[in-house]
């Protein structure tokens, strides 16, 4: 279970990373629940929110007596960007560490995992190695918060804020059963209250334009509830762009690992 090279004394963190639908956060609780005394720390830009749980895939009951961190602590619709996730990064990292336990972080959204484990220099040149991710907007998964493009701390360097000593770990499934558990995790979802989940962040307050920001789940559902269009081209629409966003996530942990972070791959 636990990948050969790995000595918990020899390091401050564990990641877990991986496209959606990869099996991460059942393989982050394993590890947890093995090497003992360990928290979860999410690395998804949208969990922070409340409410916005079955879109999102929190999946909280998979967590069992693992403690995590970084889930429902934002409203939706409020501000969050990378900045904040790296000011609530550091309190949790922080927080965990002080108790004496050690820190997993877990999740699919890359420019967050980069920012707080290499940290980034938010100038105008061009990243290293870096791929832009193709969201718009401000909420979107890896869209970047002030348009900046970023750069990566060659591993070696000091970063900014803290110099982490972190051991990659990413889940790694084939393409053809990517496909069948997005497609097949999609149905579910939309069976299991998605839509009235959705329905209900617009009947207290919270705008179709935000939700819209949100991409994928919340973007094509709003425009299903919207009358935009019907609930066979939402579903089918839907299951293409959580194709090609998973295809992203793979581009940018590629990325990572050009610019010199060592990704150690499983099969969970």
């Amino acid at each position: 279970m636990i990948p050969a090279g790995f000595n918990k004394s020899d390091y401050d963190m564990l990641c877990v990373l991986g496209p959606t639908a990869s099996g991460k956060t059942r393989y982050a609780v394993q590890l947890a629940r093995e090497l003992g005394d360990c928290e979860i720390i999410s690395a998804d830009s949208r969990q922070v929110y409340r409410r916005m749980d079955i879109g999102t895939g929190k999946d909280l009951e998979e967590y069992g007596e693992i403690p995590y961190h970084l889930i429902d602590i934002a409203e939706p619709g409020t501000q969050f960007n990378v900045f904040l996730y790296k000011e609530a990064f550091a309190s949790a990292y922080d927080d965990i560490r002080s108790r004496g336990k050690f820190p997993i972080l877990c999740g699919g959204t890359g420019f967050y995992i980069t920012a707080v484990t290499r940290d980034y220099d938010f100038r105008t040149h061009s990243p290293l190695s870096a791929p832009r991710p193709a969201v718009s907007g401000p909420y979107g998964e890896g869209a970047y918060a002030s348009g900046a493009k970023p750069s990566i701390v060659i591993p070696g360097e000091r970063s900014e804020t803290r110099n982490l000593r972190v051991f990659y770990i990413g889940t790694d499934v084939s393409r053809d059963e990517r496909v069948r558990r997005i497609d097949r995790r999609l149905d579910e979802r939309l069976q299991s209250g998605m839509i009235e989940e959705i329905r209900g962040l617009l009947e207290s307050g919270v705008s179709a334009e935000v939700l819209l920001s949100y991409g994928l789940e919340y973007r094509f559902v709003t425009l299903y509830l919207l009358g935009d269009i019907d609930y066979a081209t939402m579903r089918e629409r839907l299951a293409i762009a959580i194709h090609q966003f998973s295809k992203r996530q793979m581009t940018w942990f590629r990325g990572m690992e050009r610019s010199g972070i060592d990704i150690h791959w499983v099969k969970p």
